[in-house]
């Protein structure tokens, strides 16, 4: 037993921790979760938990479903959540899952995302991200397919009175920094009821498991404060999106491999090859980071959502910004990349985006011109004209995109690549079979 190990059952022995919950997601990203007694945990750590990978999305068929969890004692934290006697009886660990044979599972998404940054780190780099994750509160979710309404009117940076949850922005950032996830900014965004709260930067595959510790600790939260959060990409029609804008850096030791104070942007030739290798793969990857119908309308409509594969220095309508809020600061530069939402599975999306960048750099992609254009408001000739590549612009079209790409295909693995189009595509066929209140209202006259 090692170190972690150790320290793992001497804490749920001091802290009295009745529940050890053992989570992973599946490959669209829902976090599944098994608990265990604290007298069965260091059983899991050199066994597993054994489960049947059929009833998972994406993981085995029947006839190979034997699967075995391994719980991953670095990500070990109690829940936040105090009982009726004030202490804290219930912590989570992320687990690794694994074939009976002790392979990793393929279908495995910290799987995925760990090989990417293992290529990462055989050219010498480290990956750190930091997502600005939006998301809403409203009032009920069980709407009967009615529009939702907002627990708040606020808008963007407004000192917002919740109407239904004054608390709640302070509760979650209690509960998350009580886990040890560290939040940098928390503000109202430019939407009724929309929120935003900023996690700071930590290494891929930390910031993945953060991520979706985030989502479930914001959903606790806002419960407990009589409200419902919805990570849903575009839930009002007339307002924009929820985006997951992800901040990116590749570093080689302590040194910041994007940062060249000679250049004119300050941008490595690194980071520029990274930069290019977003622009050029970001159509075969949107289906993964933008994986449901409704994430293209977002995408679609401007409000600050990218609709071309395009770059510039503070241009809040490209794909890619250049940060400017520190120029002289090395270890801050970055870039960020503005078309992930916040509904996406947060292993993959990165295991794509890094796996495109690196590509980048591993064969020197040339960056295109800096685009100082309002990209939202130019048409699709204008925007072809000046030689921007459009992003899809609907699910299926992201889907035909993937399906060429043997960038994505390499970066997921042949299992999770196939599984993802099948499931995708059968979302997209169930779409086109719905009658919407759309086509009713317009359409029932006729």
């Amino acid at each position: 037993m090692n170190r972690q190990q150790e320290y793992v059952l001497r804490t749920l022995e001091e802290r009295d921790i009745r529940f050890v919950r053992l989570w992973f997601t599946d490959v669209l990203g829902t976090l599944k979760s098994v608990a265990v007694a604290p007298a069965e945990l260091e059983g899991a750590f050199g066994e597993g938990i054994g489960f049947d990978g059929s009833a998972i999305e994406g993981f085995s068929r029947v006839s190979e479903a034997d699967t075995i969890a391994k719980p991953d004692p670095s990500t070990f934290q109690v829940l936040p959540w105090a009982h009726a006697d004030g202490a804290q009886h219930s912590a989570r660990i992320f687990c690794d899952v694994f074939n009976p044979d002790g392979s990793p599972s393929w279908a495995d998404p910290r799987h995925v995302l760990r090989r990417q940054l293992n290529k990462a780190a055989d050219l010498g780099f480290s990956c750190y991200v930091h997502p600005e994750i939006e998301f809403f509160l409203f009032k009920s979710l069980d709407t009967n397919g009615a529009e939702p309404v907002p627990s708040d009117n606020g808008g963007y940076f407004d000192q917002a009175v919740h109407d239904s949850a004054p608390h709640f922005r302070r509760n979650a950032i209690e509960a998350l920094e009580a886990m040890g996830i560290s939040v940098e900014f928390s503000h109202h965004e430019g939407a009724p009821g929309q929120q935003e709260i900023d996690l700071r930067y930590a290494d891929a595959l930390s910031m993945a498991d953060n991520i979706m510790t985030f989502r479930y600790i914001v959903k606790e939260v806002a419960m407990n404060n009589g409200v419902w959060a919805s990570f849903m990409p575009k839930p009002l029609r007339d307002h924009p999106g929820s985006a997951m804008h992800t901040h990116m850096s590749l570093f080689e030791g302590d040194s910041n491999a994007f940062h060249d104070a000679d250049d004119e942007y300050q941008l490595s030739t690194t980071a520029k090859s990274f930069v290019a290798g977003i622009l050029r793969h970001a159509p075969e990857f949107s289906a993964v980071t933008n994986q449901w119908v409704n994430s293209y309308k977002r995408l679609i409509g401007g409000g600050e959502a990218p609709t071309a594969a395009t770059w510039g220095r503070a241009n809040r309508s490209a794909l890619v910004r250049v940060p400017m809020y520190t120029p002289n600061k090395a270890s801050s530069r970055r870039i960020e990349v503005r078309s992930p939402d916040s509904a996406c599975n947060p292993y993959l999306a990165y295991a794509v985006m890094i796996a495109a960048g690196i590509k980048g750099v591993q064969d020197g992609y040339e960056l295109p011109p800096e685009s100082e254009d309002d990209v939202w408001t130019m048409s699709r000739r204008e925007r072809r004209a000046m030689g921007y590549t459009d992003l899809p612009g609907s699910l299926e079209q992201a889907l035909d995109a993937m399906e060429e790409s043997e960038l994505v295909a390499e970066a997921l693995g042949e299992h999770v690549f196939e599984f993802f189009l099948r499931n995708k595509r059968r979302e997209w066929r169930e779409y086109r079979n719905e009658v919407t209140p759309y086509e009713l209202r317009n359409y029932l006259a006729l």
